[in-house]
């Protein structure tokens, strides 16, 4: 081999040309030493490829982990579906596709077990609520007589008297349906009695599932008034 040539210095292009152009009949060992150079830079250069790959491959499936963080990982996980087409990796888009299916199905769940589902822990929830904020309405009602001298004829008036961001609510918490809120039931028995209960979970009245507010003495909520079915 002729010594004042270094090919170890070309780059991968260059010996590739010194390879189609050189007479290796004449010049057999420049031959072997040029094709010796162009396996060792391919094998670099696949090496290096590869390990980019993994480099990306890895990154991508952190990204597709978070996609299973509920809600925002939907945006995660359509990252991660992008990029597993971009480098051709199936687990990838599988990852980014099981974390958007995760939020979806547990979304899917609370929606069913706190609107759907009958006699779960929910309605004991909502319930609970509407009994406290039964409480809080007899307690507007009784203030609104103190200032206008007689109970409201209806929880539409006495909504309209209490004050901007007023703690009380007097819409039923207990209403599964809440695209169709509706008032809690208020009739005005006479002028020194009123009644108020929660239409329960069915929304009708005077049902098994109504909710009562607590009995209160020498105020004029009479809490256990027999309503008449459909009125």
């Amino acid at each position: 081999m002729d010594s004042t040539i270094d090919y170890s210095k070309y780059t991968l292009d260059e010996l590739i040309d010194v390879r189609e152009n050189i007479d290796k009949e004449l010049y057999p060992d420049r031959f072997n030493e040029v094709n010796r150079l162009i396996t060792e830079l391919m094998l670099d250069k696949n090496q290096n490829v590869e390990a980019s790959r993994e480099s990306t491959g890895c990154l991508g499936y952190v990204i597709g982990g978070m996609s299973f963080i509920p809600w925002i990982g939907v945006l995660f996980g359509i990252i991660a579906i992008i990029w597993g087409f971009k480098i051709k990796s199936s687990k990838l888009k599988y990852v980014g596709s099981a974390g958007i299916l995760f939020t979806v199905v547990l979304y899917g769940s609370l929606a069913y077990f706190g609107f759907v589902q009958k006699d779960g822990v929910y309605d004991e929830l909502r319930a609970a609520m509407a009994k406290t904020q039964l409480t809080s309405a007899v307690h507007a009602i009784e203030f609104y007589k103190v200032q206008n001298g007689e109970y409201p004829d209806s929880l539409e008036t006495l909504q309209k008297s209490l004050p901007e961001n007023s703690m009380v609510f007097l819409h039923d918490s207990a209403q599964v349906n809440m695209d169709e809120a509706k008032f809690y039931y208020y009739k005005l028995i006479n002028e020194n009695s009123y009644h108020i209960r929660s239409y329960g979970r069915d929304g009708l009245i005077n049902t098994e599932d109504d909710i009562l507010p607590a009995a209160i003495v020498h105020i004029g909520l009479v809490a256990d008034y027999q309503v008449v079915s459909g009125l």
